[in-house]
């Protein structure tokens, strides 16, 4: 059984993969791989591993909802107990997953609500230089510092955007926005809210906001740093603007409400961690609150129109409008790795790493450059499978071993355009190639990715 589950994942793996080559949306490949990898599990239960009676009792005793099969256990049949676990199993990272799927849904309606107030361009229409190096720091470096703010994903949309209204050469532009996937990745890793992945380790008690961001915020500026380094001295010239600005673009002046929106909604965001530590409940239940308070300001601000004038600026048209594809990509994911979770395949995934490797650092190194490879988001699901929360030592919380997987899963997936979230909305922004991307963006990701874990090891080991 375990080996035909592998065989389905690393199928579905491929395919979420090689997405673009294949023609194939790769949250219909994450769906359909969740759903054979659950089905192939529960219909072989009966082989399961935990099928004995003891281990079941123990499981029960936990489970408030399941007191009445417990008290019950005589008139319960030995090859029913197979199926209650994996169903009980299946609903634990249903719960789990959910929380992530609603905390990214408000997050990004808050977003959309803003964009539709034209609120970045209060931000964006300020920048005047033409100087291409100049240009290039401005941009990654509003990136890096509008990631972990917005997210990775959004802010390298917005700033995608940005460079439309600022570069005029197709090829120029291109290379810009590779850097900017870069800058998005690295300014995610930092926050808690910059990037899935660590969306991820925080609102499962791995990581908390303000030790993540203290540690992290060094090492990603680093990984940024280095290459733009390196590029300030082989980049030369002015950038030429394009020659026209489309009139449609003009008009945000007259949006009402836009510097209201605009700090509204970044003011929504970073709460979101202040009310978790205040409140102690879920981060989602934080961003809810932001997204009713951002909804309750957009109706009020365009209270004295009629309703087809308010029909663009409504939370309605903004949910229309985020991106559900990826939301319910996220869900197939992580609800596959689920499955290999409850299998127990991934504790024997970390043991042959263990045993491999030896070195941990280098196992999170690994996970990183894999990250590349493959979506990150199933990577760090997985690596939150294979290693427990221990109370002290690198896999306690804010430890090394998840303060640095971080790092290097929110960096690493820079090293190829496939690899995060922010590097395949580019792709198809720009139209970049892979194999163009590989040879002219790809070795600055990863001088930039080596140097900022270097600089996390040394902070962790000496500072």
């Amino acid at each position: 059984m375990e080996n035909i589950v592998i065989i389905i994942f690393v199928i579905g793996y491929l395919a979420i993969a090689f997405e673009h080559p294949i023609k194939i949306n790769k949250t219909a490949s994450a769906i359909l791989t969740a759903v054979l990898c659950w089905t192939v599990f529960v219909l072989n239960s009966d082989h399961a591993t935990f099928s004995s009676i003891g281990s079941y009792l123990e499981f029960v005793k936990e489970q408030e909802a399941l007191n009445s099969v417990r008290d019950g256990m005589e008139k319960v049949e030995k090859e029913e107990i197979p199926l209650l676990f994996v169903e009980e199993g299946l609903l634990k990272h249903l719960a789990e997953t959910a929380e992530i799927l609603f905390f990214l849904m408000a997050a990004m309606t808050i977003v959309e609500l803003v964009d539709a107030h034209e609120g970045f361009r209060i931000i964006t229409d300020r920048i005047k230089t033409t100087n291409a190096v100049s240009l290039l720091w401005i941009i990654s470096l509003i990136t890096f510092f509008l990631s972990p703010i917005l997210d990775n994903l959004t802010a390298s949309i917005v700033m995608v955007s940005l460079l439309r209204k600022l570069i005029k050469d197709p090829m120029q532009r291109k290379f810009y926005a590779g850097v900017v996937i870069i800058a998005a990745n690295a300014g995610g890793a930092w926050s808690p809210m910059g990037d899935v992945t660590t969306t991820m380790l925080w609102l499962k008690d791995f990581i908390s906001a303000g030790s993540i961001i203290i540690t992290l915020i060094l090492p990603s500026l680093v990984s940024l740093v280095v290459p733009l380094a390196y590029l300030s001295f082989t980049m030369k010239g002015e950038i030429e603007r394009p020659d026209v600005v489309a009139t449609e673009d003009k008009g945000y002046e007259n949006i009402n409400g836009s510097k209201t929106m605009l700090v509204t909604g970044i003011s929504a965001l970073i709460f979101v961690p202040i009310f978790k530590t205040l409140t102690h409940l879920p981060p989602y239940m934080g961003m809810m609150l932001g997204l009713s308070v951002v909804w309750l300001i957009s109706e009020i601000i365009h209270s004295d129109k009629d309703e087809e004038e308010r029909k663009p600026f409504t939370a309605a048209k903004a949910l229309s409008r985020i991106d559900t594809a990826s939301i319910l990509f996220f869900f197939g994911i992580l609800i596959a790795i689920g499955a290999l979770g409850e299998m127990g395949i991934l504790k024997k995934l970390a043991t042959w790493l263990e045993e491999s490797i030896g070195n941990i650092d280098i196992v999170v190194i690994t996970i990183g450059a894999l990250s590349a490879i493959v979506d990150n988001v199933p990577l760090v699901a997985g690596a939150m499978e294979m290693y427990d929360l221990a109370p002290a030592g690198d896999f306690a919380k804010d430890g090394k071993f998840w303060q640095f997987l971080a790092y290097c899963a929110g960096t690493g997936g820079s090293m190829l355009i496939i690899g995060s979230a922010a590097g395949v909305a580019v792709m198809g922004m720009e139209k970049i190639e892979f194999g163009w991307y590989i040879k002219r963006i790809s070795w600055l990701a990863l001088i930039g990715y080596l140097a900022g874990a270097g600089t996390y090891l040394l902070e962790f080991y000496f500072l």
